[in-house]
């Protein structure tokens, strides 16, 4: 099962596709978003200053403009008390830098809680994997991906199946040894962390397997 969020940022280039079981829940203007993604969220949560007004209909959960959780986090802490621990972010990106930066940091600590966490971009698309845990994508994955090291020092990064490989190599929060990498045609990537966390961005709609 899986937790979509919806943020008031731009809109996806793949749009989701919630299935029965899953759960739609819009942060503040994510609303707005939402239903031009032709959704109806279970739940629409946030202070609401960035949507403008309180929402009518349907269930809605107002939080104090002055709290510590941006309304995007509030949603996902919500997700997860409903047991969910896959999450689908969308307008998540766009905007203020500093909204994307936030939700980059909501991606690094579902990865330290072994959830999974993907945030669908126009371009791109960002998750995040922690102490010795993988991604592997399939074959027909395309386009460029790039790995950074989220908190600190990453070590023992692997990237196999991708242009540039890596074998144990370190990674920093001070020098991005991992951007700009590619796919290969015809053959399945993999990327692993021994300790640390890394961000890895990534092109297209195939999204890869969590191990």
């Amino acid at each position: 099962m899986i937790c979509y969020l919806i943020g008031a940022g731009e809109a996806p280039g793949c749009p989701p596709r919630p299935a029965a079981g899953d759960l739609v829940i819009a942060a503040d203007a994510g609303l707005t978003l939402a239903h031009t993604l032709g959704l109806t969220p279970a739940l629409t949560v946030g202070d609401f200053d960035s949507l403008g007004h309180l929402p009518t209909g349907g269930d809605v959960l107002r939080l104090p403009v002055e709290k510590d959780d941006t309304d995007m986090e509030a949603a996902l802490k919500i997700g997860r008390e409903r047991g969910y621990h896959t999450f689908y972010l969308f307008g998540g990106t766009g905007g203020r830098p500093d909204h994307t930066y936030a939700n980059y940091q909501l991606l690094a600590d579902c990865a330290a809680r072994r959830e999974q966490a993907i945030l669908f971009g126009a371009e791109f698309c960002a998750t995040a994997i922690a102490d010795g845990a993988r991604l592997t994508f399939p074959p027909e994955a395309r386009g460029t991906l790039s790995v950074f090291s989220a908190l600190g020092t990453a070590d023992g990064v692997s990237e196999r199946g991708v242009y540039y490989p890596l074998s144990g190599a370190t990674l920093t929060g001070t020098f991005p040894l991992g951007v700009s990498n590619r796919f290969l045609p015809g053959e399945s990537a993999e990327i692993s962390v021994g300790r640390g966390t890394l961000l890895v961005f990534f092109e297209g709609n195939i999204l890869p397997r969590f191990s």
